[in-house]
């Protein structure tokens, strides 16, 4: 069990296949998620509704445009019904932290949720993303985040310049200072001719995340 805290409030994290994270809100505090993720509450939890900017587009786009939101005090638990790791980031004022769609479990009522379309043909075609990515940026005060990602999730840590071959489908998350290209890579084998293949070249500075269970868009 791992405990974290992001205000006057506290995060538990437990569990191993389909691991389940329990929040204890303090008054004054309070964290928005999609409905279907919420796994049980104290029946003191008050709960709400909040609208999302970009309604039409996120109409649009097959994307909510209305989310739940629970505000403390009381406890409240959320899961998402498939294995894999929930992958908790403290978010610090003014950074912005771009997610593929359907990563996002939780976040603290600090932190503002929009979105970004992904550029390039190739990258929509190929990257495993989709036309769009979430972008969670925090204002003047911390916050903390929670993704799922499936199979076990590492973080790498780019220096300027420095790049990654990332699988599409392993991409998780990004700093926003990080810029994604898919290339295509051939694969040769002398006499019976190549393949090839597409990666996502992932240049820092930032971080990465990456899953280690392929998961691409058309399959979610």
């Amino acid at each position: 069990m791992t405990e974290f805290q992001f205000g006057q409030s506290t995060c538990q994290v437990e569990g191993e296949i389909v691991p389940v994270a329990e929040l204890n809100l303090a008054p004054g505090d309070a964290v928005y998620f999609e409905h279907h993720v919420l796994l049980w509450k104290d029946d003191i939890t008050p709960m709400s509704t909040m609208p999302l900017q970009g309604g039409i587009k996120r109409v649009l786009a097959g994307m909510p445009f209305i989310i739940s939101v629970a505000n403390g005090p009381g406890r409240v638990a959320f899961s998402r019904d498939a294995t894999g790791e929930l992958v908790v980031l403290p978010l610090h004022p003014g950074m912005e932290l771009d997610v593929r769609e359907h990563a996002f479990l939780l976040a603290s009522h600090h932190i503002n949720y929009s979105f970004v379309r992904v550029k390039g043909l190739r990258n929509i075609l190929f990257g495993g993303q989709g036309m769009f990515m979430d972008r969670f940026v925090t204002g003047p005060t911390p916050g903390m985040l929670i993704l799922h990602g499936y199979g076990n999730v590492f973080e790498r840590v780019l220096r300027p310049g420095e790049s990654i071959m990332v699988e599409p489908g392993a991409f998780l998350y990004k700093d926003s200072s990080v810029t994604m290209d898919v290339e295509f890579v051939q694969l040769t084998s002398g006499w019976f001719g190549g393949s090839t293949m597409s990666l996502a070249r992932m240049t820092g500075p930032g971080r990465v995340g990456i899953q280690s269970m392929y998961v691409h868009h058309h399959t979610e």
